[in-house]
C-alpha cells in the first residue's frame, strides 16, 4: 500500500480549518475554568478523522460520478485511477472505525458512567457525523449535489463543533457560545462557496447541483460577501456582550486578510482563479479562533 496516496487524499491542508471550531470551544471552556486537556486532544482527534473520512468520501463519491474528471484544483485520486473505488472504500471504512473509537473515547472521558443521556446524545452525534461525511458526495441522494452542503458545513463545522466541544468541557449550554459558533460556521461555509464558485461550471456540467450552480456566479459572491461580513458581526456582539477587555479585540487582525480576499473576489471575473484564496480563508479562520481564543484567556 502506498501510504503517500492515502496522504494526498486525506488533503491535509482542510485540516486547520476543520479544527478550528473545536479551538474556539476549547479556549471558551478554559475562559470558564473547565479546560481538560485530555478531553481538548481526544476532540482534536476525533473531528481530523472526520474530516478526513469527508475527504476520501468525497474523492470516492466525486470521482465514481465523474464530476472529477476534467476538475480545477487538486487531483483526486479516485478520478486519476491511482487509488480504485474498492480501495478508497475500504479507507474510508477503517477512517470511520477509528474515528468512532477515537469518539467513544473522547464521550467516556468527557461524561463516565453517570452522564448516561450525555453520552447517548454524543454518541449520535458521532454516527449522524459519519454518515454526513459519507453522505456528502456518496449515493445517489447525495446532499452535497442538490445545494444542501453549505448547510451541513455550517452546523457541523460551526454549531456543533464549538458548542458541542464548549459542553463536553462544561456538561452545560451558554447560549452566548453560539454567537462565535455562528461566526465559525460561516467563514467555514464561506470557503466552501468559494470552491463551489471555482468549479460552477464543470459542477454546472455533470450535474452537481450546488448552491452557486442554483443561483449563479453573481449572486454567490453577494452570499459570500455576507457570509464573512456576517461572521464578523456574530464575533463582535459576543466580545460586546462580554465588555471585558480590549484584547477581546485580537480576533480584527484576522479579518485584514478576509477584507483583501473580498475585493478580490469583487474584482475578478476569472473564477479558475478562486483556487488560490481558498487557503486563504481556510487559514484566516484558523487565525481568528486562535485570537478569538487567546483574547478570551489572556
Amino acid at each position: 500500500m502506498d501510504v503517500k496516496k492515502y496522504v494526498q487524499a486525506a488533503r491535509l491542508r482542510t485540516l486547520p480549518l476543520s479544527i478550528s471550531g473545536i479551538v474556539v470551544g476549547s479556549f471558551l471552556a478554559a475562559s470558564k475554568n473547565v479546560f481538560d486537556w485530555t478531553i481538548f486532544v481526544l476532540a482534536l482527534l476525533t473531528t481530523i478523522g472526520f474530516q478526513v473520512l469527508s475527504n476520501f468520501a468525497n474523492d470516492y463519491g466525486d470521482g465514481i460520478k465523474g464530476t472529477d474528471d476534467n476538475r480545477t484544483g487538486e487531483k483526486r485520486l479516485v478520478a486519476s485511477g491511482l487509488i480504485t473505488p474498492k480501495q478508497m472504500k475500504k479507507a474510508m471504512f477503517l477512517t470511520s472505525l477509528i474515528t468512532l473509537v477515537i469518539a467513544v473515547w473522547l464521550i467516556f472521558i468527557s461524561f463516565g458512567k453517570d452522564d448516561f443521556l450525555y453520552s447517548l446524545v454524543f454518541f449520535l452525534l458521532g454516527i449522524a457525523s459519519i454518515a454526513a461525511a459519507i453522505k456528502y458526495t456518496v449515493g445517489a441522494s447525495a446532499y452535497g449535489y442538490s445545494g444542501f452542503g453549505d448547510v451541513f458545513v455550517f452546523v457541523f463545522f460551526g454549531l456543533l463543533s464549538v458548542v458541542g466541544s464548549y459542553f463536553l468541557f462544561a456538561k452545560q449550554i451558554d447560549f452566548t457560545v453560539f454567537l462565535p459558533a455562528i461566526s465559525i460556521g460561516l467563514l467555514s461555509t464561506a470557503v466552501l462557496n468559494l470552491n463551489n464558485m471555482r468549479d460552477q461550471e464543470n459542477d454546472k456540467n455533470v450535474g452537481k447541483n450546488t448552491l452557486v450552480v442554483k443561483i449563479g456566479v453573481e449572486f454567490a459572491k453577494y452570499y459570500h460577501y455576507y457570509l464573512i461580513i456576517t461572521s464578523f458581526l456574530f464575533s463582535t456582539l459576543y466580545v460586546v456582550i462580554q465588555h471585558q477587555k480590549s484584547v477581546q479585540f485580537l480576533y480584527l487582525l484576522a479579518y485584514i486578510p478576509l477584507i483583501n480576499h473580498v475585493f478580490f473576489v469583487f474584482k475578478n471575473k476569472d473564477a479558475s482563479q478562486f483556487d488560490g484564496e481558498l487557503k486563504k480563508v481556510a487559514l484566516s479562520t484558523f487565525l481568528f479562533s486562535i485570537l478569538f481564543g487567546l483574547g478570551q484567556v489572556l
